[in-house]
């Protein structure tokens, strides 16, 4: 039997995120999707999440959810069985953007929490395509679904996260980086310094994306995932 899969959502989405391969995944292996709205450190909600994951499972998170899956990699190696990283990247936040958090709170407190969603994702973030504001409109209502305080919180995780490089170099499962070719949150550059830190990982880059693949190309990121799933265990 499959080890099941677990999937964390970026920041301020939900599992609608990974609807699509929740779909066509979810008849092969049991699938979880894990809350990254839980603390105000990604260690407190990698801790949180641990005492609730399967002894075993892979894993994957997108953005900040990828965060999540480098610190429960870094803390549990032996329970992740593979990983995939979407759209993320394994550094601490500048002191420039951590410092650029805390007036983005302060608008949050201040009732303008929709103002600071379209500036945290931005249409431009997306690949242009016929189905670029459907996308849009999901991601932004995942956002409000959430709501401020998630946010808060997500954002203070975020701007205390620390760095990952000697995490990623340790690793020894099937890994997967996977990015879109319009993402302006996280550029390919990133994905492909992270992809050279880990041993033998595999880089996918997705043409016709931005910075959500699972939704604006769900059947190549699928895909993508399925190839992952059935890498052999050689790293050991």
């Amino acid at each position: 039997m499959k080890e099941p899969l677990v999937l964390l959502p970026g920041m301020m989405c939900d599992a609608r995120l990974f609807g699509p391969q929740i779909a066509e995944l979810s008849s092969d292996m049991a699938i979880m999707v894990a809350p990254v709205t839980i603390g105000e450190r990604v260690e407190e909600i990698a801790s949180t999440l641990l005492d609730i994951l399967p002894k075993r499972f892979a894993l994957v998170g997108h953005a900040m959810g990828g965060a999540v899956a480098m610190e429960i990699l870094r803390r549990a190696p032996d329970r992740v069985s593979r990983i995939a990283l979407i759209d993320t990247h394994p550094l601490a936040e500048t002191p420039a953007i951590a410092a650029a958090r805390e007036p983005q709170i302060v608008k949050v407190r201040s009732a303008r929490f929709d103002e600071v969603m379209r500036e945290e994702m931005p249409l431009s973030a997306l690949a242009p395509s016929p189905y670029r504001k459907e996308v849009h409109a999901l991601a932004v209502d995942m956002a409000q679904t959430l709501g401020a305080e998630v946010y808060i919180r997500q954002a203070r995780a975020m701007q205390r996260r620390k760095d990952q490089q000697v995490t990623l170099r340790r690793c020894k499962v099937p890994a997967l980086v996977l990015c879109g070719a319009h993402d302006t949150i996280y550029p390919v550059k990133r994905h492909e310094f992270m992809a050279e830190l880990i041993p033998y990982a595999q880089l996918r880059v997705l043409e016709g994306s931005g910075h959500l693949p699972m939704l604006e190309q769900p059947e190549e990121t699928t895909a993508a995932l399925r190839e992952w799933l059935k890498q052999p265990y050689v790293l050991q």
